[in-house]
């Protein structure tokens, strides 16, 4: 079994930062891409970042240059720091992880952001 759990969420003001992270743990081999999703109310999730295997990184516009994933291969663990936020960053934050064999989609249970004064 593969737990994916996200922590790091919280309330910030506007122009702090946040640094999320998320661990895989469990009987899970060959990591591939792992990356984050938000989810606002009454929308489906949208990619925010993901990086791959070899360290390639891929973001949504409303994120460059304000936030930086990367990994950690030898604790199967992904960040997303989080600089100059924004309110409309305010959302549930998802990580995902795409690895096993064959390879699946392990998504953690997600974790609150929000900002605000």
């Amino acid at each position: 079994q593969v737990h994916v759990v996200e922590s790091g969420g919280g309330l910030v003001q506007p122009g702090g930062s946040l640094r999320l992270s998320c661990a895989a743990s469990g009987s899970i081999s060959n990591i591939n891409t792992v990356g984050w999703y938000r989810q606002f109310p009454g929308i489906q999730r949208i990619l925010v970042a993901s990086i791959g295997r070899g360290g390639n990184t891929n973001y949504a516009d409303s994120a460059k240059g304000r936030f930086t994933i990367s990994r950690d291969d030898s604790t199967n663990t992904v960040y997303l720091q989080m600089d100059s936020l924004k309110p409309e960053d305010t959302a549930v934050y998802y990580c995902y992880v795409v690895g096993g064999r064959p390879l699946n989609t392990y998504w953690g249970q997600g974790t609150q952001v929000i900002v605000s004064s």
